[in-house]
């Protein structure tokens, strides 16, 4: 009986669940309103102490960044796949960069200053995986000092990447340009406190100074409160912040839509 009891169920769970994904509505344990933009909250960008400027392509793979590169060593940069004009530019301001990603032979471009590693960023050195502290410690061996910066997208796993690296090395990236995905599963318990420890642990010695939905997704709205899937975030370290200065307003005058789709705006949920 409780074999047809489950060939029941996964007949019930395949039909409904579809519906439940189109109309936002899970099984799993949820949490309330409240929590959630208690959490936003503390994701409100604050102001640099030097104006954003934008480095890589108009289009996805460029990003907003404060103008303050003079004395970073290098740039680390997981998750290469076929756009690397981010890394391109860096390079041609005299840093060093160092790229990763296991899906892709070798960079699209090339530069004197890159050097490439087929690995994936994740918790462990284990085969195909390499952790961040592990790359950059033989990537700048006889460095353990300098100023870093680190440009994250990685499809998901940058939530691995930040939980495995040491506070030591994350407090060595003066910058730091991260696409967070799955933000439209923010209600979900389990979800929503992976990420609350992985931002905690980010705004420890960093503050959110920009904020950018990719709009190769639309948002979804769960208790009044917009979620694009897809959010790119620059940290910057506190020494180079204003901490009492809030941005108040949404798009900054040098974001660009990723791709060409109807343009996506943060909600006032987003900033003071």
């Amino acid at each position: 009986m409780s074999v047809v009891k489950n060939k029941i169920k996964s007949v019930v769970y395949r039909t409904v669940s579809p519906l439940l994904d189109y109309f936002h509505v899970s099984l799993v344990a949820r949490v309330n309103s409240s929590e959630v933009s208690a959490f936003i909250k503390t994701l409100h960008p604050k102001v640099t102490l030097k104006p954003l400027i934008r480095i890589g392509p108009d289009e996805d793979g460029g990003y907003l960044l404060p103008d303050d590169l003079e004395g970073v060593r290098a740039c680390f940069s997981p998750g290469v796949d076929v756009e690397s004009r981010f890394e391109l530019q860096v390079a041609e301001r005299g840093i060093d960069v160092f790229l990763a990603d296991y899906s892709i032979e070798k960079p699209k471009y090339d530069h004197p200053r890159f050097q490439f590693t087929k690995k994936y960023i994740g918790a462990m050195d284990h085969g195909i995986y390499m952790t961040m502290d592990s790359w950059v410690a033989a990537s700048l061996p006889e460095d353990s000092s300098s100023d870093l910066l680190l440009q994250m997208d990685i499809e998901g796993f940058e939530y691995e990447g930040i939980f495995s690296m040491s506070q030591s090395l994350l407090n060595r990236f003066r910058i730091i340009v991260i696409e967070f995905h799955f933000f439209d599963r923010l209600f979900e318990k389990h979800f929503f406190k992976k990420v609350n420890r992985v931002f905690e642990k980010l705004l420890i010695n960093h503050s959110i100074v920009h904020i950018h939905p990719n709009n190769d997704a639309k948002p979804v709205t769960i208790g009044g409160i917009d979620l694009p899937p897809y959010l790119e975030f620059t940290f910057v370290r506190n020494d180079r912040v204003n901490p009492n200065a809030f941005v108040s307003h949404g798009k900054h005058p040098l974001d660009q839509d990723n791709v060409p789709k109807e343009s996506v705006e943060l909600s006032r949920h987003w900033y003071r």
